[in-house]
């Protein structure tokens, strides 16, 4: 692999040219996500219009749990961007009004807002997801040629194909001291974003007729279909499963999936070779020790819709003052993972 500084820019202008919204996920905090929306700023800058915005509150000036500064987000003149207007009160920037909205925050109502300088800006955007792909569509129309969403801790449901056309996934030291578990967790999440999706259309278009009106539902290997009463699956894992006969083939669940499902399928002796289906894998909250027991026994977890993740970016430092051995961390992911890696390292030019 080429080294970050040769290949991350032309993996950012490849990713412009095709996705319209490209949001950015961390597995936990300080793990680079605000250093890398900073370096895709500050390599576009001059070349496209860009819009940026966020799921709930994001760039503050200091971790609201460990209390320790965190990098800031420094947007360019002619961004556009998306925030409350509290958080519009903390940044240092002067800033035109662009479009309101009628999203409300605990920090006021979100507006769209143009830079008229360079300088630093607290994010705060809607925390649901219906909204957020409003505000998004609303930003598009503003002439961005592309819009980042730099998300919340431990929110990843804005990754969804629903809202962004593709993700950037943020990991690094902070998600634990010991490394090899910090590997296998980035991993186990690469893998889980890159599930294969139902292609057979006739099972797809009874999935997607059950979860109109469903949040759980059950496919026959004749394809007839029953949808269960259940408002959700969490929970009600063991009810869902006494409701399945041997021909159950396919189990169409709308929202969160998390081990309790997985779990009871290894479990449960008269349903074989059945296939879990989500609708795309922000839904799932499965650990790899039950996944690995839930594949063994011959289950399958399929998804309708994938996440296109097209990079990860890595942090080998930790505020809290260890690091790991840089190239030791990038060959132990790029020997599991099959996307760029980058370590970004601090953004220059801000």
């Amino acid at each position: 692999m080429l080294s970050a500084n040769e290949d991350f820019p032309t993996l950012l202008i490849n990713a412009v040219k095709k996705y319209k919204v490209i949001s950015i996920i961390g597995l936990s905090k300080n793990v680079s996500k605000t250093t890398t929306l900073n370096h895709i700023i500050n390599l576009l800058r001059d070349k496209h219009t860009i819009g940026v915005t966020s799921i709930g509150r994001d760039g503050e000036p200091y971790d609201a749990i460990t209390e320790l500064p965190k990098p800031k987000i420094i947007v360019e003149k002619e961004t556009i961007f998306a925030t409350a207007e509290d958080s519009l009160k903390n940044s240092d920037i002067a800033s035109e009004l662009i479009k309101g909205t009628d999203f409300t925050t605990p920090l006021g109502i979100i507006n769209i807002y143009k830079a008229l300088t360079k300088g630093y800006v607290e994010l705060a955007g809607p925390s649901m997801n219906k909204q957020l792909k409003d505000l998004c569509n609303e930003m598009l129309k503003t002439r961005c040629d592309v819009i980042f969403i730099d998300g919340a801790f431990d929110r990843r449901s804005f990754a969804t194909p629903l809202i962004s056309d593709a993700t950037i996934l943020s990991t690094g030291a902070s998600v634990s001291r010991n490394m090899e578990r910090v590997v296998d967790l980035t991993s186990h999440i690469y893998d889980l974003f890159n599930l294969k999706i139902i292609k057979d259309d006739k099972i797809r278009k009874i999935s997607k007729d059950i979860l109109l009106t469903a949040q759980v539902g059950i496919i026959n290997n004749d394809y007839s279909s029953n949808k269960l009463e259940e408002s959700t699956a969490l929970g009600s894992s063991k009810v869902i499963f006494d409701q399945l006969t041997k021909d159950a083939k396919y189990l169409v669940i709308k929202g969160a999936i998390t081990d309790n499902i997985l779990n009871e399928y290894v479990n449960n002796k008269k349903i074989k070779d059945m296939t879990v289906i989500a609708t795309d894998p922000t839904k799932l909250f499965v650990s790899k020790q039950i996944f690995y027991k839930f594949i063994k026994k011959g289950g399958c977890l399929k998804v309708l819709d994938r996440i296109n993740l097209i990079a990860i970016t890595v942090n080998h430092t930790s505020p809290l003052g260890y690091e790991f051995k840089n190239n030791q961390f990038m060959r132990l992911l790029q020997e599991r993972i099959d996307i760029p890696i980058f370590n970004l390292g601090p953004c220059d030019n801000l």
